[in-house]
């Protein structure tokens, strides 16, 4: 089969196309053909070998992807079978091929209304914002929300996922195309984070309250501003940041405020089972949505990396073998 392969840490570059031998599933494993696989911000750090995690070298990258199940391993797998279509949350081989080894409980129904592009958007990006909304900061309905960088995929996500909720949710983006898809995915408003005094603005929407939950995917920009925009009892829960950030400590004080982070790789299993359980169920009703914004040959992996990083997301990069 072929897949890209990464044999040192570094730039785009490192990853190439290679021919490799098929994998073949042991116990407790299925063999999943992919027929797309989602690009995420932090395969370009887990790449470049800033991330805190690093995989044994040679490696594919990825763990997003939907396909068709190819085989299961026999021993240990229950509920799903060759030919299931299904979505992956994580795999053994690395998405970014044509076929993946993965454990069978990282697995998951696609349902039939469900693109294998739209599957491979939902992993990584539906399974964080719903962590974040629901097991991190526990929102309830009635709250107001505001999501930056509201057009990438996790952005989107956190959009449907905390609409379909009921709470109030606000959104920012940096162009017209991501500011219209924020708006699209019904956004009570959206504020475009480009322009000078936008958070001033935001919180004006609020009627001056301030936010209760606040979804920050660049902490180390936005973090003290956030906390300045939050309503009484708010809470910041940290999804991605690029380096550090200084802050004043009596912003918390002063509104009894939290600020909490996340990785999606310290879920535990037991939480895992009910995120995801939630996300098939909403892409069945159809209030879970993915939004693909760009589609590329698997050979275009290194030119992914860099699209997933530029500003002016409008939804979920994927690859497709």
């Amino acid at each position: 089969m072929k897949a890209i392969r990464v044999h040192e840490f570094g730039p785009p570059e490192v990853m190439r196309l290679e021919e490799v031998p098929d994998p073949s599933p042991g116990p407790g494993q299925v063999l999943v053909r992919i027929r797309a696989a989602g690009v995420n911000p932090v395969e370009t750090y887990i790449r470049a070998g800033a991330y805190a995690r690093r995989p044994a070298l040679p490696y594919s990258p990825g763990n997003d992807a939907a396909g068709i199940v190819e085989a299961v391993g026999g021993d240990g797998v229950r509920g799903v079978a060759a030919g299931d279509r299904v979505y992956t949350s994580e795999t053994v081989t690395g998405a970014y091929a044509e076929l993946a080894l993965c454990d069978a409980t990282r697995v998951h129904p696609l349902p039939g209304s469900v693109s294998y592009a739209q599957g491979a958007a939902v992993g990584v990006p539906y399974a964080t914002a719903w962590r974040a909304l629901f097991h991190r900061i526990r929102a309830v309905p009635g709250e107001t929300v505001l999501v930056h960088g509201a057009s990438g995929g996790v952005g989107v996500a956190a959009v449907q996922i905390a609409r379909a909720a009921g709470l109030r949710v606000f959104g920012t983006a940096g162009t017209a195309e991501g500011i219209a898809l924020v708006l699209r995915e019904r956004a009570h408003a959206v504020f475009d984070h480009r322009t000078t005094g936008y958070m001033e603005e935001a919180v004006a929407a609020t009627g001056g309250r301030g936010f209760d939950v606040i979804l920050e995917m660049l902490a180390n920009v936005n973090l003290g501003r956030d906390l300045k925009a939050l309503a009484m009892g708010g809470r910041v829960v940290v999804i991605g940041s690029r380096g550090t950030v200084e802050i004043d400590p009596r912003e918390t004080m002063a509104r009894d405020a939290s600020i909490v982070g996340m990785s999606s790789f310290n879920m535990p299993d037991a939480d895992r089972a009910v995120v995801h359980a939630a996300l098939v169920a909403g892409l069945e009703n159809g209030t879970l949505r993915p939004v693909i914004g760009r589609e590329l040959p698997l050979s275009a992996a290194a030119e992914s990396h860099v699209a997933v990083m530029s500003p002016g997301a409008g939804g979920k990069i994927v690859l497709l073998p």
